[in-house]
C-alpha cells in the first residue's frame, strides 16, 4: 500500500521541480530550492531522487510523456477546429493537474530560447495543433503560441486561485478564440452568477 503514496509524492516533487526549472532554469535551481518547495529536507529529497541530474531527467521524461499523450489523443483527427478544441481540452486538463510540468513544457514556446531537451517535449504540444517547431513564422504559428501561452498562464492562475473547475471552460474558450475560432459554444457566465 505504500507504493501509491510514494508515486503520488514523486509526482508532486516532479511537478514542483518542473515549475522551478521552468522559472529559473536547471543551472539556477538547487536541490535545496526543490526540497524547500516540496517541504522536505535535502536528504529527504535525495531519498526520492539521488541527484539533481536524476531529478531533472525524471522531470523531462514526465514532461515528454505528457506532451506525447496530447499528441497521441489528437493524432487521428484532421487538422481544424474540432482537433484544436479537443487538443485544448486535453492540454487544459493536464495543465490543471500538472501545472509545473506544463510550465516547463511550454516554457520554450513562450521564452524562445529553449534547452534542446525541453524543446523536444514542447514540440509535441505544437504538433498537436499542426505546427512544426522551426517552421517559418505564420499567422497559425503565432496563434498557436498565443493560445499555449494563455493556457499556461491561465491554468497556473486558476490553480493559485483554487478555481480550476470554475475557470476551465473559460480557459478553453479563451485559447480557442486565440486560435482564431469562434467560441460560440463556450460557457459564458450568467449575470446572476458573476461576483462583484
Amino acid at each position: 500500500m505504500a507504493r501509491p503514496f510514494r508515486q503520488q509524492m514523486d509526482e508532486g516533487i516532479l511537478d514542483r521541480a518542473a515549475a522551478l526549472f521552468a522559472r529559473r532554469g536547471f543551472a539556477k535551481t538547487s536541490l535545496q530550492d526543490v526540497a524547500d518547495a516540496v517541504g522536505l529536507s535535502k536528504a529527504g529529497l535525495l531519498h526520492h531522487f539521488p541527484s539533481k541530474e536524476a531529478l531533472h531527467g525524471a522531470v523531462l521524461a514526465q514532461a515528454g510523456r505528457l506532451g506525447q499523450r496530447v499528441l497521441d489523443q489528437v493524432a487521428g483527427l484532421p487538422l481544424g477546429p474540432a482537433r484544436d478544441r479537443y487538443a485544448l481540452d486535453v492540454l487544459v486538463d493536464i495543465a490543471l493537474a500538472h501545472p509545473g510540468l506544463v510550465a516547463l513544457l511550454l516554457a520554450p514556446v513562450m521564452q524562445g530560447n529553449p534547452a534542446p531537451e525541453v524543446d523536444a517535449a514542447a514540440a509535441t504540444a505544437l504538433l498537436a495543433f499542426g505546427v512544426t517547431a522551426g517552421d517559418p513564422v505564420s499567422e497559425r504559428a503565432v496563434r498557436v503560441v498565443g493560445a499555449l501561452s494563455a493556457l499556461a498562464v491561465l491554468t497556473l492562475a486558476a490553480g493559485q486561485q483554487d478555481a480550476a473547475t470554475t475557470w476551465r471552460p473559460f480557459i478553453v474558450a479563451t485559447c480557442f478564440d486565440a486560435l482564431g475560432h469562434s467560441a460560440a459554444g463556450a460557457a459564458l457566465p450568467r449575470p446572476d452568477q458573476v461576483e462583484a
